[in-house]
């Protein structure tokens, strides 16, 4: 290939896409015998992201809202390609572990995600336990847990009653060593 313009910038999964629908759609032979192949499996994975319903405008005010939070350009740039649905979503996105972002900045930037290329206004969910709540809620389904298990041990029919005569066997047994059966016989 040659390069048609040395101009650099990134280039969102959108724009890929509409290039390489622009090279489909010409059928011209650039010299490279794999091009329609190469051209045609991407196409089939850019048509599967999220990339086949954005609008160039919808990308510039989603860029313009995310400006106010401190992220690096290739960040907001995988934002675009890949919009995060979760809190975990939008992590795995930045780089920058030394300043993560708040819960507050993580759910609006999921809500940015949806506004601008979803079209929706995602339902509020419920905030997330902190870790030492979490401990407290697992420590306390498994105290029910064991209490549950109890009764249910209590329950269980006690061992059947021994008649004088068993008890003093047991008795006998374990008062005497073991000898062989001929040496008692005799």
């Amino acid at each position: 290939m040659e390069t048609v313009n040395a101009t650099y910038s990134f280039l969102t999964n959108m724009e890929v896409m509409q290039a390489l629908q622009k090279i489909k759609a010409t059928k011209k032979k650039f010299g490279m015998r794999n091009l329609a192949t190469v051209t045609y499996e991407a196409l089939q994975y850019l048509e599967e992201s999220p990339c086949k319903t954005q609008t160039r405008e919808g990308i510039i005010n989603y860029v313009k809202e995310l400006a106010s939070y401190r992220l690096k350009s290739h960040e907001v740039l995988q934002m675009v390609n890949d919009p995060p649905t979760s809190p975990l979503h939008t992590q795995l996105l930045i780089d920058d572990n030394k300043s993560p972002l708040t819960d507050e900045e993580n759910e609006k930037i999921i809500q940015l995600s949806y506004k601008h290329f979803y079209g929706v206004e995602p339902t509020p969910q419920p905030p997330q336990p902190t870790q030492s709540q979490a401990q407290a809620q697992t420590q306390a389904a498994s105290k029910e847990s064991k209490e549950k298990k109890a009764p249910a041990e209590q329950k269980q029919p006690p061992a059947a009653p021994q008649t004088d005569g068993q008890a003093e066997l047991q008795k006998d047994k374990q008062d005497k060593p073991d000898k062989p059966d001929d040496e008692t016989k005799k």
